[in-house]
């Protein structure tokens, strides 16, 4: 599966977005987490920070499990197992994770699962899209020596679509509508088996083709999700950054000259976005899937309680 979201709505509107039902029928918005490390990008990568759906239960002991949070999380799970104080040691890729290892271990709880928002919304700031609402899990991490936890997450993924198969056998777990949301959110009124159902290909999206200047992670502007044929005869714009690294390489590469074996020239392929078509009723890396599973394979066996810091 690809690695690139877009979420860039201001936080007020992304709540808004994300507006729900609590169990007693009341019209909600998501309280905020740590609003502050929360940074809207067109173009979020893995280990990047982006916002995550979950029951309010996670995090307050007794808290009605209807209600929702919306916390910025690491995206790439770091299990909390995961003895180093470095991440980078980190060696596996763990921004995706197959639906069919998840559910081929009876060691899964409900109680680690979110919904990923990712809205993609570009020439308004809200205009009642409803937010690209991925299933993933959570989890976590305090590190060796102390500090602040790390909470970080994967997404779900299963076998694309039909009409999404051409550009890649993998797709997210999209929670297709309020009620699938609610059922996987909800772990302390619903079954992890019957969440589980949730978990299957949707063709209920839409797509277009985007610029290939998504391919750089320092690029950030609206170029990145726009329709590709919006963008005939436009300049696009990269970061500062970016053409700073382009101009050394022009100047000062110690290696600009030296004859190179020719290569097959990498085609200008165009990226995929994507959204959902349905308006809101409210206003892998190799050994990926041995971690996962070994992290699978240390859940506890308990009833569900608010999520805490696990210790070492």
């Amino acid at each position: 599966m690809c690695g690139r979201t877009s979420c860039h709505l201001p936080r007020e509107v992304l709540a808004r977005a994300c507006a729900y039902r609590d169990r007693q029928g009341h019209q909600r918005l998501p309280e905020w987490r740590d609003p502050d490390r929360y940074c809207p990008s067109y173009n979020k990568s893995p280990r990047s920070s982006s916002p995550v759906l979950l029951s309010r239960l996670h995090l307050e002991k007794d808290a009605d499990s209807s209600e929702r949070i919306i916390a910025p999380m690491r995206w790439g799970l770091v299990p909390y197992w995961f003895k180093e104080a470095d991440l980078s040691k980190l060696q596996i890729n763990t921004s995706n994770c197959r639906s069919d290892t998840i559910m081929e271990k009876r060691s899964f709880k409900s109680e680690q699962v979110g919904a990923v928002a990712s809205p993609e919304d570009w020439e308004k700031v809200w205009d009642n899209w409803r937010p690209l609402t991925m299933a993933g899990i959570f989890d976590c991490w305090e590190p060796p020596a102390g500090g602040d936890c790390l909470y970080s997450y994967s997404i779900i993924t299963v076998d694309s679509c039909k009409v999404l198969n051409d550009i890649h056998n993998r797709m997210p777990a999209i929670l297709d509508g309020e009620e699938a949301v609610s059922k996987w959110l909800d772990f302390g009124e619903v079954p992890a088996q019957e969440a589980l159902k949730l978990i299957r290909p949707t063709e209920n999206i839409a797509f277009h083709r985007v610029s290939s200047v998504v391919n750089s992670s320092w690029n950030n502007a609206p170029e990145c999700v726009l329709p590709l044929h919006l963008l005939a005869g436009k300049e696009l714009t990269v970061s500062a950054s970016s053409q700073k690294m382009l101009q050394w390489l022009a100047t000062k590469s110690p290696k600009k000259e030296e004859p190179r074996t020719p290569q097959k020239a990498e085609p200008d392929v165009p990226q995929w976005s994507s959204q959902f078509l349905q308006k809101s009723p409210v206003t892998p890396k190799r050994g990926s899937a041995g971690l996962l599973e070994r992290w699978l394979k240390q859940g506890q066996e308990e009833e569900p309680v608010a999520k805490r810091p696990h210790t070492q």
